[in-house]
């Protein structure tokens, strides 16, 4: 592969700010992208980890409910070639599930890059190549990078970005609207009447949160 740079420079493919990847980009430090990194570096292949946030697993850790556990037993959740901790209980913590990751990212030495923004991918089917351009704002000031390789791995999750429904007559509600990954306990509802919007797991949990911190929900389910 190294003898692609001149051919690719030739043909102004490549920008002062290019970095060549000699292995996979993987975009997202989550569980997913660890994992896929974690397996890569047992067979020495090289890559790196792309993060928006300033952390590993900024879903679970920014983004979450203090009551939430792991919804399925811990043997089902692990990430591979490093089971969860034996005095772990059956259905980890947010925080118990958080600590497992920072110890399996020591344990693999990954080294993601942070606050580093991920605004494209290309592929050059013409020399079969990944064009990543990214802005990194880890620094005093924003800094574009455009990396260069074969294989690209998205590992942004399915929840990364919240869904907001327009409600008619929301902009005139006097109350508090708040959605399901901003909300974090049910400790300042308490004496509230609370509509919960949805019936999923975040749903549920939410609205029995709400009851232990002694607010009233109410819950709209869409569907029978």
């Amino acid at each position: 592969m190294p003898n692609m740079f001149p051919t690719l420079a030739s043909e102004a493919f490549l920008s002062s700010r290019c970095i060549w990847v000699n292995g996979p980009v993987i975009v997202g430090a989550g569980p997913s992208g660890l994992a896929v990194g974690a397996g890569l570096k047992n067979q020495g292949v090289p890559f790196i980890i792309l993060e928006r946030a300033n952390c590993i697993a900024s879903l679970w850790q920014n983004r979450t409910y203090d009551r939430l556990k792991l919804h399925l037993p811990k043997q089902f959740c692990q990430l591979p070639n490093f089971p969860f901790p034996e005095d772990f209980p059956e259905y980890p913590t947010k925080y118990q599930f958080i600590s497992y990751l920072e110890s399996y990212t020591k344990h693999f030495d990954i080294n993601p890059h942070f606050n580093e923004t991920v605004q494209s991918a290309n592929y050059n089917a013409t020399f079969g190549l990944w064009r990543v351009k990214t802005i990194a704002t880890g620094g005093p000031n924003p800094i574009g990078v455009e990396y260069i390789c074969r294989w690209l791995v998205v590992a942004t999750g399915e929840n990364a970005e919240k869904v907001v429904p327009e409600f008619e007559g929301l902009q005139d509600f006097g109350g508090h609207v708040t959605h399901a990954c901003d909300y974090k306990s049910g400790q300042s509802y308490s004496g509230e009447r609370v509509l919960v919007v949805g019936c999923g797991n975040s749903g549920m949990e939410v609205s029995l949160d709400l009851c232990n911190h002694n607010a009233n929900p109410s819950m709209v389910v869409r569907s029978s």
